[in-house]
């Protein structure tokens, strides 16, 4: 079915088939050329819509008011329908349509224009819808009001003509298109565009119906407006001309009345400059006088005047009355200020106002560089020293003694805040706090120089001279520096040991002292700032109590008030200029670098220092260190350094000068038995409870506030009282209620390791350091023992004939006690190393120490049971060469009563010097040999009779009868004897002549015992 086109008419899409008429093709029609149609940019009409919008806007303003007058007289025609409500614009939006009776206004207006173009019909459609008034733009299709139409767009123009064709093609040429394969939609027909022309003509005629309605509707408006604007045109000449008359009176007006008072005003202006400039004249020469004034009393040193009269000045030249003065002209002031005539006068001001405040400057220095030294001279050496130990103390968490009185730093500020206000005050009006204070810091840091050189030997020839009287003397040959350096570096080498201490001791407790009163003085000028106006007076002026700590000035306390911004920015400068950290810090670190170069030079003598002496040594430096960081946070590292190389040095010094001791006491010692007393019992309870607590005896060695003389003297005082209660019975030591019978080398490797423990005390931080040269101590006298002893050392270089069996005794009470006392030093050691590895391989140190030594004592032992054991072999021997029937059982052999006299003579030695248990370890081999020995001998021998057998029983009888109460002994005579039953022999007549002499003398010489109290020598070994 052919599509049905809007028309409602069916296109032509074919010819009837009888006609022979044969339709053209596609290729028939000849192309159409597209012509581009210019498009125009819209700048192109800016300057006309620039000119028409104004009229437009005018336009629009006029149609709104016209609408309400339309309105009146539609109301008064109620057949009249309403018009529709166009806005004016012919675009179609997202209105409601217009209804049929909203465009009967538009028709109506539409029929009375005549002045359409007749040369344009309208449609037939249109005429028939005229009657019901113009259609809505909405009938008209969006894409004729596309700001983006071209109808040389070929979508554009296919839109417009509805995909339309003019001539169908034939049904042949449509089946060649299906069989080439196009599947494009078919296309409506049209035989002509007279449908397509009705359809613009009916869109042209509803936009020009539109266009009609708009005009007609605002044209009343619009001449209204017109007639408006006549009418003003007509007002504003009438202004003007009215403007021009009154200009012509005002002219009249202002050459009568204006003129002639300008001239008058002109004249008054005139007389009141000259009155001014007659003012000024007058002031400046009050400020002339004023300056002479200031100049005669600065010359004349009454600066207070002085800077009074400098103030008046200034608010003169300010153009401010003074008034503290009485007579003054009245003068109108003027603010002189910014004149050029005064800049001189100015300068010569600021000069006066520099003099005043040097002059107060010098009195604000005198008064506290004489505070600092009087306080430093005054102060109480023992006082200061115990306030350095309690400080001491309280770091390390122990129990301190506070001191008994206020510390002197602190006191005597009321007399220098009296002496410091009218100086403050003067500085202040002066404006001269900051050079003051500056000045201050450098006479400080002079004064600590002095405080080191001044307790210094003179570095002349002559030690009645001091450093400072040498540098002004006059005569003589004038020394150089190298010189002077030379003469004090002798003098200070010279200085003996107390002399030393108390040297430090003054220069450290000077400088520290001058340091604390230093923070003291900076409080009480802060204190001094705080009632400092601008207006402050001298006499009006009351300063706060001490406060402490010193704090930077808050600008945050204090109002919107001039006078409190006045003394903040007064403290404000005074903080910043004196910079009371930096000064105390560089004052540590000057005081610090002289004080290093003086223990250098002293650094030989003061590692030869006795033990007590640089243990105060160290103590008054390590108070010293600890003052300066805790009053200017810095820790002297230079100073720590010099004295950590100085317990370094005397750390070794100390264990090569023990060591050393130690063998030559061992050498030259004779091995006897020596009293144990009270000075020596004393010592080894200090180390015993040494494992628990410090002894007070080693803590009061670091008192440094007690004078060395007077401990020295309480020393004295106590070995004295102990030589006089000695007695001369030989003591013995007592650890844990086991007893010891010490020889001399014992009792000295005793003072050794308590002048170690005490090093260790002292100087907890060497604690590793001091107790491995402990160690290494203990080694050598375990060393120094077994080549003396069991080496037989001691034959040469004590002079000894041998070692006796008293010798090994003694050497082994010696081993043992020094064992017995490791485990408390190795406590005492623990208790002061701290924690850490090296701790842990120390302590194991120790512990291997002390095993060699019970090895030591166990191989004195082996000796003494191998020298008894050797003498029983040499008598079982003998006993294979006697001949039992010879002496016809009436007698003991000789070398039986000498195996008895060297064994109770040993029991004997070793009862005297070992406990029992010792005894015991000794004796129970000892027997043990004899019972093996003499047994042997006993089964070799062949007794022929009665009378042989009779004569080894006596023999066994006898040494059961001597030494059966020993300890140890146990059954050896009944297990000899039993061996001496088991025998079987003939019964035979006993021989008639008796044995030579020969051979009774010959085993005599054989068994002769050694001396008393003696076994064999040992061998000596080279």
């Amino acid at each position: 079915m052919p599509p049905i086109v809007r028309t409602g008419l069916q296109p032509h899409t074919s010819a009837p088939a009888s006609t022979a008429h044969k339709p053209p093709t596609a290729r028939d029609i000849p192309p159409v050329s597209l012509t581009n149609i210019k498009k125009v940019d819209v700048q192109e009409f800016s300057p006309y819509l620039t000119k028409v919008g104004a009229l437009y806007e005018q336009l629009q303003r006029l149609k709104e008011s016209d609408e309400e007058a339309n309105k009146e007289q539609r109301s008064d025609r109620p057949d009249t329908p309403t018009e529709s409500s166009g806005d004016g614009y012919l675009r179609p939006g997202p209105k409601p349509r217009p209804t049929r009776k909203g465009s009967t206004a538009s028709l109506a207006s539409m029929n009375s224009n005549d002045g359409r173009d007749p040369a344009r019909r309208p449609s037939a459609g249109f005429i028939r819808r005229s009657t019901q008034g113009p259609p809505p733009l909405s009938t008209i299709p969006t894409v004729y009001f596309d700001e983006e139409f071209h109808l040389e767009n070929p979508r554009t123009f296919d839109i417009v003509s509805e995909r339309s064709e003019v001539i169908r093609p034939a049904n042949t040429e449509d089946g060649k298109g299906a069989l080439n394969g196009s599947a494009a939609a078919p296309r409506k027909a049209l035989a002509t565009n007279a449908i397509l022309q009705e359809k613009l003509s009916w869109y042209m005629d509803t936009i020009e119906v539109h266009l009609i309605n708009s005009i007609s509707t605002a044209s009343s408006t619009f001449f209204t407006a017109l007639g408006s604007l006549k009418e003003l045109h007509s007002e504003a000449a009438e202004s003007v001309e009215r403007i021009k008359t009154l200009r012509k009176e005002l002219e009249a007006l202002d050459e009568e009345i204006a003129t002639k008072g300008l001239q008058i005003v002109h004249q008054r202006r005139r007389q009141e400059n000259l009155r001014q400039l007659n003012d000024a004249v007058l002031q400046l020469k009050q400020i002339a006088d004023g300056v002479a004034t200031c100049e005669t009393l600065v010359d004349e040193g009454a600066i207070d005047k002085a800077l009074a009269s400098i103030d008046s000045l200034e608010d003169l030249i300010a153009g401010e009355r003074d008034v503290t003065a009485d007579d003054q002209p009245t003068i109108q002031l003027l603010d002189l200020r910014s004149a050029s005539a005064l800049q001189g006068v100015n300068a010569d001001l600021a000069l006066l106002r520099t003099r005043i405040g040097k002059a107060y400057e010098t009195n604000f220095q005198d008064i506290l560089v004489r505070d600092l030294r009087r306080h430093a001279e005054s102060v109480s050496y023992q006082e200061i020293l115990l306030r350095w130990d309690a400080s001491a103390n309280r770091s390390k968490a122990g129990h301190t003694r506070s001191p008994s009185v206020f510390p002197t730093y602190l006191t005597n500020t009321d007399g220098l805040k009296t002496e410091l206000l009218p100086n403050m005050v003067g500085l202040h009006r002066a404006k001269h706090i900051a050079a003051a204070t500056v000045a201050y810091r450098e006479s400080v840091l002079r004064e600590i120089r002095n405080l080191i050189r001044r307790p210094l030997p003179s570095s002349t020839d002559d030690d009645n001279e001091s450093m400072m009287s040498v540098s002004t003397a006059s005569g003589g040959r004038h020394l150089s520096n190298q010189e002077k350096s030379s003469i004090l570096a002798r003098n200070l080498r010279a200085l003996d040991p107390e002399d030393g201490e108390d040297l430090l001791v003054k220069i450290y407790i000077g400088v520290t002292e001058t340091l604390r009163r230093l923070t003291t003085q900076v409080k009480v000028l802060l204190e001094i700032t705080s009632s400092l106006t601008d207006n402050a007076q001298a006499d009006a002026l009351k300063s706060p109590p001490v406060r402490s700590p010193i704090s930077s000035p808050r600008p945050d306390r204090f109002p919107n008030n001039p006078m409190d911004n006045a003394m903040f920015e007064v403290q404000e400068e005074l903080h910043k200029s004196l910079d009371i950290t930096n000064l105390l810090g560089q004052a540590v670190d000057v005081a610090i670098e002289k004080i290093v170069k003086v223990l250098k030079v002293r650094a030989e003598q003061t590692v030869q220092l006795p033990l007590t002496l640089f243990l105060r040594y160290f103590t008054l430096n390590l108070y010293f260190a600890n003052e300066c960081e805790s009053i200017s946070g810095r820790s002297g590292t230079s100073l720590k350094n010099v004295v950590n190389g100085h317990i370094k040095d005397f750390v070794q010094k100390n264990r090569d000068t023990e060591m050393q001791k130690l063998a030559q006491g061992m050498e030259s010692d004779q091995w006897s038995a020596k009293d144990f007393n009270e000075k020596n019992t004393e010592l080894l309870n200090i180390i015993l409870g040494s494992s628990t607590h410090d002894p007070h005896e080693w803590t009061d060695s670091t008192k440094i506030w007690i004078p060395h003389s007077e401990l020295e003297q309480h020393n004295e005082e106590d070995g004295i009282e102990t030589n006089g209660t000695s007695k001369e019975k030989v003591r013995t030591a007592t650890i844990d209620s086991e007893t010891f019978m010490l020889p001399k080398s014992a009792i000295l490797c005793l003072d050794g390791i308590a002048k170690f423990s005490h090093l260790i005390n002292g100087i907890p931080s060497m604690t590793i350091d001091i107790a491995t040269s402990l160690v290494a101590y203990l080694q050598l006298f375990n060393s120094r023992c077994t080549q003396l002893i069991l080496g037989a050392g001691a034959t040469r270089s004590a002079g000894l004939k041998n070692i006796t069996t008293k010798h090994l005794a003694l050497a082994s009470q010696a081993l043992s006690f020094t064992a017995t006392l490791i485990p408390h030093v190795r406590e005492f050691v623990r208790r002061h190393a701290g924690s850490g590895a090296s701790l842990s391989n120390l302590m194991g140190e120790f512990d291997k120490i002390r095993r060699l030594l019970q090895e030591h004592q166990d191989s004195i032992y082996q000796k003494l049971v191998e020298i008894m054991s050797g003498r029983a072999a040499i008598h079982s021997r003998t006993m294979k060469t006697i001949d039992w029937e010879a002496d016809g059982g009436k007698g003991v052999h000789p070398y039986m009563e000498t195996l008895a006299k060297e064994t109770t003579t040993l029991h004997r030695v070793l009862t005297k010097h070992l406990p029992e248990t010792s005894i015991q370890m000794i004796m129970l081999p000892v027997f043990s040999s004899y019972r093996d020995q003499l047994g042997t001998s006993l089964r070799d021998a062949d007794p022929k009779t009665e009378v042989g057998l009779k004569s080894m029983n006596n023999d066994i009888e006898f040494l059961t009868t001597k030494l059966g109460k020993l300890d140890g002994f146990g059954d050896t005579g009944e297990y000899l004897q039993k061996i001496i039953k088991s025998k079987q022999v003939k019964t035979v007549e006993p021989a008639t002549e008796p044995p030579t002499e020969k051979k009774d003398d010959e085993p005599k010489e054989n068994e002769a015992a050694p001396a008393a109290e003696s076994v064999e020598p040992i061998e000596k070994k080279e």
